[in-house]
């Protein structure tokens, strides 16, 4: 009889394993397991949700995301990811993830899809519409302002550099003060 389909207990008292550290801990399932990055292609990149870069390794399997590690070969992060760097594989997999354009209206009860398009279309008109209300040119005095304090911008830390840049500087051109972003926070 093979000795991985006896009972653990069998296998730790009879065995050459007594403190089950080896061969009594396995059985013939845990025998067959396959690490799910097995055959799969690794490709590095860095980690999309704050400004520090920590390395990471992706692993590909079947032109499918498989696995997202820290890679240990990166001067910054050494192997090691924060909690929102190690979950970076459900950003991309998540059955909970969204396609679609979710709107509620004022006083709604539920969420309705919207096509892309109208969507950014409400926003670009509520934006146009909220600066040219709360613009401030000149103070009392007479002096420039040029500012807008009817929008406000909190960034989140799933936004990569390249897109906090350039929103930062959408902002700016509509004259936006209060910018800021989560992962400062």
């Amino acid at each position: 009889m093979n000795d991985r389909a006896l009972w653990p207990i069998l296998r730790q008292a009879g065995g050459k394993d007594p403190l089950a550290l080896g061969s009594a801990a396995q059985s013939q399932k845990t025998a067959d397991w396959k690490a799910r990055i097995n055959d799969a292609k690794v490709v590095k990149s860095i980690c999309p949700y704050c400004a520090v870069g920590c390395g990471q390794k992706v692993f590909v399997k079947d032109e499918k995301i498989v696995q997202i590690e820290g890679d240990p070969d990166s001067p910054i992060s050494r192997g090691r990811l924060c909690p929102k760097g190690s979950a970076t594989l459900s950003l991309v997999e998540s059955p909970l993830r969204e396609y679609t354009v979710k709107y509620r209206r004022p006083y709604g009860t539920r969420w309705e899809e919207l096509p892309l398009e109208r969507a950014m279309e409400m926003i670009a008109d509520r934006v146009l519409k909220t600066r040219r209300e709360t613009w401030e040119a000149k103070d009392d005095e007479g002096n420039t302002l040029n500012r807008c304090y009817g929008i406000a911008h909190l960034g989140g830390a799933t936004l990569d550099n390249e897109e906090n840049y350039l929103m930062k500087k959408l902002y700016t051109a509509l004259g936006v003060v209060q910018v800021e972003n989560q992962a400062r926070l």
